[in-house]
Formats: C-alpha cells, structure tokens, sequence
C-alpha cells in the first residue's frame, strides 16, 4: 500500500504539515520546568456541574501555583448536543467561581497564542494529524454502514467474543487503494480509524497522579477517529489539543479510565510525550444513610447554577471544595487561620481516590466561618450583585437604605464570641428581612404560657414605656417592670424556683416584644435592632400588632 498516496486521496486539500503546526504554530512554551499547563475542557450542552467546578480548582492551582498556564478549551465538536447559550453559561457560571484562566474562551473572544480554542474550529489542523496517521500507516477509511456495523456485532454475540471493530472482524483495514478509490469514486461515505496494534492479552503501564501506578490492558480496537464529516471524535481532537496546546497535567474524572489504553495509544503513536494523567474520584453523598454519586437526576445542588440562585460566596465554595480536595486542608486552615486558600500547597498525592464525599451542612458551616471574616462592606457588595441578577425586586430596598442593611449584617460580628448568622445571599436577605416593611411578617407563635389578650396588654405596656434615646440597661430594666407589673419573674431563675408563683419570665415578655418588631422568636440583640429601624418603624410595628389582635 502506498499510504502517501492514500493520504493524499483521503485528504486532498490539506497541504501543511504536522511538522508545521508542532514548530511554526504551536512551538513549546516558554515555562520553567515546574510550570504546569492545565486546561478545563467542558463541552457546551447546557449544564455545567460542581464536578466541573471540583476538578477546575485542581486545574487552577496546579497552574497557578506553578507559575504555569491555565486554559479554557471548548469541546463543541458534537453538534447534536450543543445548547445555544451555553458557551456563555460555562463562562459566566465558572467567572462566579472566580476562577480565573490565562487563555481560552471568554465572552469577549479568545484570548492566548495556541487557539483557536473552540474544537469546532480547529477542524483543519485535526485532518492535518489524521492525514499523517494515514501516511505512516496507522489510521484508514471505513467505509462500513450503520446496517454493516450491525451485522458485525451480532456474528461477535454468536460467536462468543467481544464486540467492536478489531482483529479480523475490521472489515475495510486492508483494503487496498483501488478498493478506496472505488468507494470514493461510488461516493460513500467513511470513517477514519486508528489501526491498532494493541491484542486482548497485553497490558501496559501507566502512573496516576492521584491513584499511583495503573496496569491497564491495551487498546485494540480500530476505534473512529474522524467522523464522516471530517470531525473528530472526543478521543482523538482532546489528544491532539493537549499536545498542540503543550498541556502538561489532564485533570478529568475517573468515568474516563475505561478510555485512557485509546488516548496512550494515540499519543505513542504519535510518538508525542504524555501528559500527567489525574483521574479525580466521584462527588457522593449519603442519602438514606447509603453513599452514593451525585447525580443530575436526583441532587439539584450538582449544578454550579443551584449555588449561583442561592447567592453563596465563591470564597466559601472555594474553601469547602479544599476541604474535599485535599485531606491535609482542614489542618492547615487550623493553623493559618487568616490566610488565603492561595497560600495552601495543593497537592496530588493528598487526593482522595475512593469518592470525595458532599455535604451541603459542611459548606454551610464553612460558608458561616468564611463570610465572618469578610468584610461587611464587601458583603454588601455581593449580595447587591446577586440581587440585581437573581432578585431585582429587592435592589432598590438595598440601594435606598444602604447604611442600615450595613448595621443589620454588622450585629454581633466583633463580639468575644461572634454570631455567624451568615450563610448565603438567600439566606441572607431573608435574615434580615423583617426589617423591610414588604418583607416583614410574623412567622413565630408566642410563647405556650402567653395568650394573643395578655400579648396585647404587655405590647401596649411596652409602648406606653418606650424611649428611643435609651440605652440598653434602662431599657432592659424597662421590660423587666413591665413582666413583674404583670406576674412574671423578674428573672427566668427565679420563676424556675416558684413556678407556681408567676405566669412566666421576663424572657417570655421579651419574646412577645422580639415577635412583635421582627417576627421570629429569636435574633441578634434586640436593643440594637430597634437602634437600626428607627422608633417610627418600632411603634409602628407594635401598634400595627395590638390593633390586629
């Protein structure tokens, strides 16, 4: 077989060379040794998950630790999923993130020297390594239809052995050039396969960074490199982009494994040297008290847009997924308590390779901590930002009364033992909500021992009493005349000693009070809250309260 010929047949309108492309377009890059070069490869079908975002920190910070490189490489090249928006879905979910690429796709174009960095559009420069796999020999036309393929398949099922293209069941790998250009000449359409030299018997070799040394049985399937329509598949284009794009570390999910013998083969093939493969281990979770994957279907809180609508802080999303990113995190974070995430050494071989389990509590905690040491003018800033995105109705009650939200997010943060009532932008808003009148509603009982007439007769005690200029003694010893006046104990204590005595304590002539400015049982100091709302607002409330009891 002549294959330059072949090659020339197959692809007629490809003139550069690989050679071209390895040294004129895309040379090796001018990194240290230690510099590492990463990429994100999503693909554009609508829905980008915390999968994604779990293993784009690794890719981050193995770069940028390094002083190296990291890419945003779209993998559009399956046309058939393709969701329109969804490229800007991948951008803007990920900038939320604030994870932030060297090179790559943005919504203002590319950005970098090794693009284009959308598959679609590097169509020419796959053919052009297709082409070249055909000249030495190692890829052919497949002429073989779906019906054929078919056929195939069942002999395999009937005979007892595995299915696939392979071995003597590959149909057209010695066709000859006649043949070829006789189909060609017949119009039909092909395929082009890598022609393997891989057997069912033999294994290779290959070290994980993240579960060790691998043995793997080879490939030997004669696996579709390029489509009928001169696309590549999923195995051979991100082969190709990973050496053009000189990437040094593949971070994907461990679902690609049962793939990794067809990208060694390709790239050895090549003769081009691999990149450090990462297979990262499945986000799980316990549900029922079983563990078990994420999944699309069943967990809405696997996709980034679940945590975007809620309004958590990229800072305390970060900081959870180290915490299930690397088992030595959480020790170091004890130890350097004020630190950046950035100052932590992220490391590989400190990966969990069984399942990185998920927990919504712990983020929620961790998010507690993390939003207690930012500032709350900053906090301000991003929930105004969520609002204007995910919650316009309250942007202009945010705008307008700037400087007592500041307050109401500032309570208790710079106690001895701070209050971390901060979880999320939802949460959020919804915490202090009762200070806006739209907002505002009762959600809590009264307390067992106290009926709406006795409420009634303490609210309007408490109004007769009401001085806004107080301080908080005189005000607190304001409520406690207003409980013993009325036959509660002065001190809960003392109603724990004589219950018999006394209708209740002064605590639950507070609640009444708490329930009647904010509607809940419970909330930050309320002298201070009062202090922010305003002694319109408070009569207001109260009054608003006696008259619909």
């Amino acid at each position: 077989m002549n294959y330059k010929k072949l090659a020339d047949l197959l692809f007629p309108d490809i003139t550069k060379t690989l050679d071209y492309y390895e040294k004129t377009v895309f040379p090796n890059r001018d990194l240290s040794e230690e510099a590492k070069v990463t990429r994100l490869a999503p693909s554009p079908t609508g829905f980008i998950h915390l999968g994604n975002l779990y293993g784009a920190f690794v890719d981050e910070r193995l770069a940028h630790q390094s002083k190296g490189i990291f890419i945003l490489r779209i993998e559009d090249t399956d046309e058939k999923r393709k969701v329109e928006g969804a490229v800007k879905t991948i951008i803007t979910s990920l900038a939320y993130f604030d994870l932030k690429f060297d090179e790559g796709a943005s919504i203002n174009g590319e950005l970098g020297d090794y693009g284009p960095y959308f598959q679609s559009n590097r169509k020419v420069i796959y053919q052009t390594v297709a082409k070249y796999l055909v000249e030495i020999g190692r890829a052919y036309p497949c002429f073989c239809t779906e019906e054929e393929l078919g056929e195939i398949r069942k002999q395999q099922a009937a005979a007892n052995v595995n299915t696939g293209y392979y071995g003597k069941w590959a149909r057209d790998r010695s066709l000859s050039l006649d043949e070829v250009q006789i189909n060609l000449k017949n119009n039909k359409s092909f395929v082009l396969r890598l022609k393997s030299i891989g057997d069912q018997e033999t294994t290779f070799e290959i070290n994980d960074a993240i579960r060790g040394s691998l043995s793997l049985p080879v490939n030997y399937q004669d696996v579709v490199i390029l489509k009928a329509n001169g696309i590549p598949t999923y195995h051979f284009a991100h082969v190709v982009d990973d050496h053009l794009m000189r990437v040094t570390h593949v971070v994907r999910g461990e679902e690609w494994l049962s793939t990794l013998p067809i990208h060694f083969e390709i790239f050895k093939t090549l003769d081009w040297e691999l990149p450090v493969y990462c297979h990262t281990a499945h986000l799980m979770k316990i549900d029922n008290e079983v563990k078990r994957k994420l999944s699309k279907r069943k967990d809405p809180e696997l996709g980034l847009e679940y945590y975007m609508k809620l309004g958590y802080h990229p800072v305390a999303v970060r900081e959870y997924l180290l915490t299930i990113l690397n088992s030595n995190f959480e020790e170091w974070r004890n130890e350097n308590s004020d630190s950046s995430t950035d100052d932590f050494q992220f490391a590989l071989n400190k990966m969990s390779n069984s399942g990185a389990l998920f927990d919504l509590n712990k983020l929620n905690d961790i998010s507690k901590n993390v939003l207690l040491k930012i500032p709350v003018e900053e906090i301000y800033d991003f929930l105004l930002r969520w609002a204007k995105d995910y919650k316009e109705e309250i942007v202009n009650s945010l705008i307008h009364h700037k400087d007592a939200v500041l307050k109401l997010l500032s309570i208790g943060r710079d106690s001895a033992k701070p209050r971390k009532d901060l979880i999320y932008c939802e949460q959020i808003f919804g915490f202090i909500s009762y200070f806006f009148d739209d907002y505002f509603k009762v959600v809590d009982k009264y307390p067992e021992n106290i009926e709406y007439t006795e409420a009634k007769k303490l609210l309007e005690a408490y109004l007769e009493t009401y001085d806004h200029s107080d301080n908080q003694s005189q005000w607190f010893d304001k409520i406690r005349v207003i409980a013993t006046k009325n036959g509660y104990a002065a001190k809960p204590k003392d109603f724990k000693k004589n219950p018999e005595i006394y209708k209740g304590d002064v605590g639950n002539v507070s609640t009444v009070i708490r329930i009647a400015i904010v509607g809940r049982s419970s909330s930050p100091d309320l002298w201070e809250l009062q202090q922010i709302m305003g002694e319109e607002k408070i009569r207001k409330r109260i009054q608003s309260l006696i008259t619909l009891n």
